[in-house]
């Protein structure tokens, strides 16, 4: 997995924790939208959790590896709770961002390269799936999580369903993606400071297409927690 896309994401967490509370990063998609995303949504604290986060954090047991941990947020929390965590995070900047917070075990890896385990909790917050990019990149963690998870162990993760609309006659979106493509294979490029980085590719995934191609892979899926607007909270374990 490439970093370069990330580096201003990682350049904005380390400018907000060296004390610029402006710090903010622009995602540009290819359908040409806009999102202004400020940087200090990444050093929340536990009482500025969601609902979806705390039923997340609550389920977690065992030793827990917190993928695309960022600045370390739920880490943190975790290690409150008593709970072994290992952080990782393809953002040199964001690892450095966690240590320094506190995290007692912070790596710069991806998901696709780390080879430590067995873990009971895989942790995948903030949209964390997302980071698998497409569908194929999907397939491929669900085939080679399992090196990653203990046999009774479980993976939770968060994403927002990319067909959901509150408007039965209005397009859904992503509608107009390429043919061919899932609509919620997005691409992002991130600005920091005015200087974009290379073209992100990443996942939004309906639940009953998660549970689809969880199944196929092994896992059972569960919904455990369901938003209004299309955000849902997912729990994956090992078909018996």
């Amino acid at each position: 997995m490439d970093p370069a896309p990330w580096r201003p994401h990682g350049r904005a967490l380390l400018d907000f924790y060296n004390g610029d509370a402006a710090a903010r990063v622009v995602t540009h998609a290819d359908d040409a939208e806009t999102e202004v995303v400020p940087i200090r949504v990444f050093f929340r604290g536990p009482s500025e959790f969601s609902a979806l986060e705390e039923a997340a954090l609550d389920l977690c047991r065992g030793r827990v590896l917190d993928a695309g941990a960022g600045a370390g947020c739920h880490s943190l929390a975790l290690q409150e709770q008593g709970l072994p965590v290992c952080a990782i995070d393809i953002a040199p900047e964001a690892v450095e961002v966690m240590r320094r917070r506190g995290v007692k075990d912070a790596r710069c890896t991806d998901l696709f390269r780390f080879q430590e385990g067995p873990f009971e909790t895989i942790l995948l917050m903030m949209n964390g799936i997302g980071v698998v990019g497409d569908l194929a990149g999907l397939d491929r963690f669900l085939a080679e999580v399992p090196r990653l998870l203990a046999p009774d162990g479980q993976i939770l993760l968060d994403s927002y369903d990319p067909t959901w609309t509150d408007d039965p006659d209005e397009a859904p979106p992503g509608a107009g993606a390429s043919a061919g493509r899932y609509i919620g294979e997005m691409r992002f490029r991130l600005e920091y400071k005015g200087k974009k980085g290379p073209t992100l590719l990443w996942l939004f995934l309906d639940a009953k297409l998660l549970a689809e191609r969880a199944m196929k892979a092994g896992f059972s899926c569960e919904v455990i927690w369901q938003e209004e607007e299309g955000h849902y909270l997912a729990q994956l374990t090992r078909s018996r």
